[in-house]
């Protein structure tokens, strides 16, 4: 399924003021809209009350932050995750993954499972969402700058 103009705006409005370019994390427009096109990936857009921002909801409060996530048999991979640099340390980071963990329930997700790049800010986030490290791999990450940084798998289920 094609995704919204609308969704596309609100995602990529996160993403443009959440990643830092030297890491070269942030997905282009048309990255974005080719992963929501399989049936199998999935979204949502919070606003900075961590509130769900519904898809036709025009006109809609500014996004604050987004989960990207794909969903394979009983397990689900959290692909991008973004909270805008004025929302942070709000809970609305917090609140988009209990969002995504009760969303993914409802499709039979057991497990969820991401990955991040050693050093990320983010690492206290997941483990406050109960995540835990299961395994790394070795220079997996490029930065713009051509240095290499490990990957850390982490995984929580969610049952």
């Amino acid at each position: 399924m094609t995704p919204s103009p609308a969704l596309l705006d609100r995602i990529m409005a996160v993403m443009e003021a959440a990643f830092d370019p030297a890491y070269g994390e942030a997905w282009n427009r048309r990255q974005v809209a080719d992963a929501l096109a399989m049936p199998s990936t999935h979204a949502l857009v919070v606003d900075a009350a961590g509130m769900p921002i519904a898809d036709e909801a025009d006109p809609a409060p500014a996004p604050a932050g987004f989960v990207l996530t794909r969903h394979v048999l009983d397990e689900e991979e959290l692909l991008l995750i973004a909270v805008t640099p004025g929302a942070r340390r709000r809970g609305v980071g917090a609140a988009l993954v209990e969002q995504l963990f009760a969303v993914a329930r409802t499709r039979g997700t057991a497990r969820v499972f991401l990955e991040m790049r050693r050093g990320n800010p983010a690492i206290h986030l997941y483990r406050k969402c109960g995540f835990a490290p299961i395994g790394e791999r070795r220079n997996y990450y490029r930065m713009a700058n051509g240095e290499r940084i490990d990957a850390i798998t982490f995984a929580r289920t969610i049952e």
